[in-house]
Formats: structure tokens, sequence, C-alpha cells
């Protein structure tokens, strides 16, 4: 009686640990019957500040997320759906400040002006201001740190310009 407990629990264990439920949400409310393609054009840094790997690093994120969280065609020019805009500022800010008197803490931000077109229903034309922001411990060097933060930063202004444009929440 023993054993076919034992054996029982092992098998009810595995059973357990093997079903996993996944749930994978995109959020995208897209007509594709209509809206077949998004143009995405490069978006140029126009800040102050520049640090030129930014706006490749920016393009290649953007038309990463249409094309692998969306069917869409990223296409250069004449999307159903059309993105542009420009990089506005890149700036680092002291954040906190020690009992010494100087900066522990420096803030990274971006901004991104984007201008949003759809052909199929301008009603949800836009053009908007997004922003993000990141940390880093002023012992650093920004150039340090600051791949791997303007990274963080671009993911997060994606993630919001693609809401706004193709995720109604």
């Amino acid at each position: 009686m023993r054993r076919y407990t034992t054996i029982l629990s092992v098998i009810l264990v595995s059973l357990l640990t093997a079903c996993t439920i996944s749930y994978k949400f995109t959020g995208t409310s897209i007509d594709y019957t209509k809206t077949k393609s998004i143009s995405l054009d490069k978006f140029p840094i126009r800040a102050n500040y520049v640090w030129s790997p930014m706006e490749s690093m920016f393009y290649n994120t953007i038309s990463d997320a249409y094309a692998q969280k969306t069917k869409l065609k990223v296409l250069k020019r004449d999307g159903d759906l059309q993105l542009s805009g420009e990089i506005v500022e890149y700036s680092q800010t002291n954040k906190s400040v020690g009992s010494d008197g100087y900066s522990t803490q420096v803030q990274l931000k971006i901004v991104v002006n984007v201008r949003f077109v759809n052909t199929k229903n301008h009603d949800k034309d836009f053009e908007q201001r997004f922003s993000a922001t990141a940390e880093y411990d002023s012992a650093k060097q920004l150039s340090a740190v600051q791949e791997e933060l303007v990274q963080e930063i671009i993911d997060d202004i994606v993630d919001q310009i693609f809401n706004a444009t193709v995720a109604d929440w």
C-alpha cells in the first residue's frame, strides 16, 4: 500500500510541475483585413547631447517590436500606419546627493517626439512625446553603463509607443 502511495505521489508531483499555463498578451487591436503594414522612418537625434549609436538602437528596437508582436509588414514608407519622429532629448541630471554634498545617483533621460498617422482611421492620428529614465551610480562613468541604460530606456519608450499606436487597453 505504501508503495502505491509513493508512486501516486511521484506521478502527481510530476504532473503538477509539468503542466504550466502560459499567457502572452500583445494587446494589439489591429483589424488585419484593413491594416496590413506599418512604415517606420529613422528617428534622428535632435538633442543637444548626442550619443550616435542611439539612433540605430532605437530604430532596430521599434522595428523588431512591430515585426514580432504584430502581423504588420514593416516598410520604409507608405504603410497603412506611419511612424516618424525624432529623439529630442538625451540628458543626465543629478538625482540624489549624499551626506558629503556630492551626487550619488545620476538620472539618464531620453525623450522621443512621435508622429503617428493611421491612414485607415485618421481619428487615431497623434503627435506626442514619450520619455523614460534610468539611474546609475555617480561613481561609474557614463561610458561604462551607457549602452545598457540606453537600451533599457529605449525598450521602455518603444513599449509606450507600441501601446499608444496599436494597443487599445
